[in-house]
């Protein structure tokens, strides 16, 4: 992969801070110029406005009635004194004529009493101020002088305000790249781990790399991550498990199938053909039935952290899984019936899984639970509502056999997968995975899967018992018409009436 020539989330962090901070010392620097010139000016403006005043004492009216100044050469010599500026004045009479000072100095044409305004005189720039006096007769004093020294002033405080300006920003700049580099080490230090990691490594990020983050959002990445390792870790474990299972437990069953097959090429009877494909039809069945439930167990595995709950109705699913039996039951002998399916009943949890831990339920029910000598197999589907737990009782889906049922000590070992009781042993039917797959369901519906004795002690009853706050009210459909309560299933009263059954339900 070509490296990206993006910039790294640090300087664009320090770029967005600091492009702010740059516009804002930038426009602080213009205000400080402004405010610096305004308030000197103001203060050299005020000592023009002295001296003017002192110059104007100084003006009287002479013998003959002219104006005059009346200043000595050492009082004249003081006044114009300046070690760096060189200082201009003019005492103007009425009409303009030259009292005394230096001839051609422009004076304000205003009729203010004070005036300040900027000069061009004898080549320099100047700083004057015009004062307009009616005593003893009316004159105009003018008084300028150079603005070097203004300037000067003026450049060392902007020189120095900036300078020190210029210094802290490039301070605050250094900091804050710092400090975002610190703050965002433990992503990198992330960044690092995950480039490092071989793709089937899917442990925790290590605590240390996140946890002594600053930031909360750090920590919570880290998390993220490590959550989504587990999530990837539950569902190839899921996939490894399927296909190691799948390696395993179908080599003896394809193996079978090859001998049957090689053993009826070999024979020239027809009848042994047919027996022999009937065999291998039946070692299909057994292969398919065991990928069946091995997919079911890796699905359920891989859904455990997606899974979605929703209203379903356990009296329709039951009713629909008994219809899809009956046929089964009867080739199998057992009567097959269903109790209190007529009570409408809605709890939150997801149709596929309810229907899978019910066919299981029947798979081991029709397979297991007959055999017994002068006892006619019978499968009961029950749904009720618990009488011993009070107004908010949970609803309890079971499966009753009247078949040898089994002992107690066997019950909880035959919910691990692979575990088989004796009569599955005996058959040479399924693989010890139904039990463990219904478990397994009703774990992930927030249920209780429970295995007693049948009715009147005779036979087994597996029951799934769902949460009580788990019952939603039946609501109407998007028509607006109330839910359709279909009739209540009778129990089958004969075997091999599947047909007359179907109708009955």
């Amino acid at each position: 992969m070509t490296p990206s020539r993006k910039p790294s989330l640090d300087s664009r962090l320090a770029l967005h801070v600091m492009l702010p901070l740059i516009l804002t010392w930038a426009i602080g620097a213009a205000v400080t110029v402004t405010v610096a010139n305004v308030f000197t000016q103001q203060a050299f403006d005020r000592s023009l406005l002295d001296d003017a005043h002192l110059l104007a004492s100084r003006v009287a009216l002479g013998r003959d009635g002219r104006l005059a100044l009346t200043l000595s050469s050492n009082d004249m010599n003081t006044l114009l004194f300046d070690q760096d500026e060189t200082e201009y004045f003019a005492v103007l009479a009425p009409g303009g004529a030259l009292v005394a000072g230096h001839p051609g100095l422009p004076a304000g044409n205003g009729e203010h009493a004070v005036e300040f305004s900027d000069l061009h005189y004898q080549g320099s720039d100047l700083r004057g101020v015009t004062l307009r006096l009616d005593a003893p007769a009316p004159f105009r004093v003018v008084f300028a002088q150079t603005t070097a020294t203004r300037s000067r002033l003026l450049e060392r405080l902007v020189t120095y305000s900036m300078t020190a300006q210029a210094l802290l920003l490039l301070a605050l700049a250094w900091w804050l790249r710092r400090a975002i580099s610190a703050d965002l080490a433990p992503l990198d230090a992330l960044q690092h781990a995950l480039d490092q990691r071989d793709a089937s490594d899917l442990t925790p990020v290590p605590a240390g790399l996140t946890e002594g983050a600053s930031s909360r959002d750090v920590e919570r990445l880290g998390q993220a991550v490590n959550a989504l390792l587990a999530r990837l870790g539950v569902s190839i474990r899921a996939q490894q498990e399927f296909s190691g299972n799948v390696a395993h437990e179908l080599r003896t069953p394809l193996a079978g199938i090859r001998a049957l097959a090689d053993y009826g090429l070999s024979q020239a009877r027809p009848e042994v053909w047919r027996e022999q494909l009937q065999a291998i039809v039946r070692s299909q069945a057994r292969a398919s039935h065991l990928i069946d439930q091995l997919l079911a167990l890796a699905l359920a595995d891989e859904a455990a952290s997606r899974l979605r709950l929703e209203p379903v109705a356990l009296d329709e699913v039951a009713r629909d899984v008994v219809l899809q039996s009956l046929p089964r039951a009867d080739a199998a002998g057992v009567d097959l019936g269903a109790s209190g399916l007529e009570r409408p009943l809605t709890v939150l949890a997801n149709a596929a899984l309810v229907e899978g831990l019910l066919v299981n339920l029947l798979d081991n029910a029709l397979r297991y639970g007959r055999g017994v000598p002068g006892r006619r197999p019978m499968v009961t589907v029950e749904l009720a509502l618990r009488a011993d737990a009070g107004p908010r009782a949970g609803p309890v889906l079971s499966v009753i056999d009247n078949g040898p049922g089994l002992a107690p000590q066997e019950r909880q070992r035959l919910l691990r997968r692979w575990a088989q009781g004796p009569k599955g042993e005996r058959l040479g039917e399924g693989a010890g995975l139904g039990l463990a797959i219904v478990a397994r369901y009703a774990e992930l519906l927030h249920a209780r899967f429970e295995l007693a004795d049948g009715r009147d002690g005779q036979g087994l009853r597996a029951s799934v018992v769902f949460a009580a706050h788990a019952i939603r009210p039946r609501t109407a459909d998007a028509s607006g018409m109330p839910p359709m309560v279909l009739p209540p299933l009778a129990p089958p009263r004969a075997v091999g009436n599947g047909e007359k059954q179907v109708k009955q339900l």
